[in-house]
Parts: structure tokens; C-alpha cells; sequence
């Protein structure tokens, strides 16, 4: 399917609304967030035809699925330092970053080509508040750690803490984002980790379920 600014501007402009976080911007930031947003769905959308970097290709649906579905975890969001872990294509992390200037985030992949995409998109955008690094979030050592380390790529809930719960600043904490509740998982986890809240995600435009999952050390662990 070609892409079509206008049409997929004005399907930003629709969903962001119904977005609470989001609507709660200024009229002129917004403005400027879908111009933004815009941009990045066409340079999705022209290098996800020599790289793959999406199973999503409709820039529609990449709308819903992937811009309002990462733009739905804003309220969850602690502190300003935030990890995107196995961010692929950019994902959630550069929406985020977009909607929050004044924090920090860093998107971490091991995959070169994706990381590559997400240079390449900082530079389009002009984003000072995004570092890209290539590395394994298990064997990433950052020089200062994280409010929020947050992930959509982990299939796991105990994997996730196993990889990334030495990312945290003490006070923060693990967002896993699923689609529906992961009993099993919450089941699975390690016994120094707790979910301490699961919230219900409302993506505009999205008919299944998406949740939240809060994991933080247990106390004194």
C-alpha cells in the first residue's frame, strides 16, 4: 500500500484524541507530534520494504498497532530516564520520545539493522532526547540506570526480569506490555519479583485486549 501523508495524518489526528494522556498536550505540540509522527511512518514505511524491520505493513494498521498501541502505556510511564528494551523498529520508545521531550530515553536492540533504522530516524527528527545502542539488555552496563525500563518484545515475564531488572534505579520498575493478562506468566515469576499493577490499555482503533504488567523487586531482595 503507497503511503499517504495526508490520510494517515489525519488518522493520527483522530486517534490521539481519544488518547488521554495525548490530549492533554498543548494544541501546538500536537501539532507538531503528528508532523513528527507523520515523518516516522513514512521512513517505517519505505525501509520496512528492504529490511523487514515490521510484520505490519499496512501504514494504517502500523497506526493503530504500533503508534496508538505505544502511546496507550504513557500514564505508566515513572521517572524521567526510560529504557526501551528490544525497541525493534523503534517501538515504544520513539512515540514516547516524541510526546515527552524533556525526558531521557534510550532504545535498546542487538539487532543491527533496526538500530540502524532508529539512527537514522533521530537524525530525520532531529530528536536530542533518544539514544540508540545496539546491545543484549542481559549484558548492557549503562552509566546510569533507569526510572522505567519498558519492553514489547519479551515474551516472557520472568525473562524480562531475569534480563533487565539490573537496569532499574532503586524505586524503579518493569513494564511489560501484553496483550491479554498473563496468568501463566505472573505465575512464573521469580520470587524476588512482584506485579505490582496491571493496567487495561485502551488503543483507539485496536479490537483486542492490551494490558500492562508493573514488575518491581520485591522488598529487600
Amino acid at each position: 500500500m503507497a503511503f499517504d501523508p495526508v490520510l494517515i495524518r489525519g488518522d493520527l489526528a483522530a486517534g490521539l484524541g481519544a488518547l488521554p494522556a495525548i490530549a492533554k498536550l498543548p494544541p501546538d505540540f500536537r501539532e507538531t507530534l503528528l508532523d513528527a509522527l507523520t515523518c516516522y511512518l513514512q521512513e517505517l514505511t519505505k525501509w520496512n520494504r528492504a529490511y523487514n524491520l515490521t510484520a505490519v505493513r499496512d501504514p494504517q494498521q502500523m497506526v493503530v498497532r504500533h503508534i496508538f498501541d505505544s502511546l496507550a502505556a504513557a500514564p505508566v510511564l515513572r521517572g524521567d530516564r526510560i529504557l526501551d528494551a528490544g525497541t525493534g523498529a523503534g517501538l515504544p520508545g520513539i512515540p514516547l520520545a516524541l510526546c515527552y521531550p524533556e525526558r531521557q530515553f534510550t532504545l535498546l536492540d542487538s539487532n543491527g539493522k533496526k538500530i540502524r533504522f532508529v539512527q537514522h530516524v533521530v537524525g530525520e527528527l532531529g530528536l536530542t532526547n533518544v539514544i540508540p545502542v545496539q546491545a543484549r539488555a542481559e549484558s548492557y552496563l549503562p552509566d546510569q540506570l533507569f526510572d522505567s525500563v519498558i519492553s514489547r518484545a519479551f515474551s516472557a515475564l520472568a525473562d524480562f526480569a531475569a534480563n533487565s531488572g539490573h537496569l532499574l534505579e532503586p524505586g524503579g520498575a518493569l513494564l511489560a506490555m501484553k496483550g491479554k493478562v498473563p496468568d501463566g506468566e505472573l505465575q512464573e515469576l521469580p520470587s524476588d519479583w512482584q506485579a505490582t499493577r496491571i493496567e487495561a490499555l485502551q488503543v483507539p482503533g485496536l479490537d483486542a485486549e492490551r494490558h500492562i504488567v508493573v514488575l518491581e523487586p520485591m522488598p529487600d531482595s
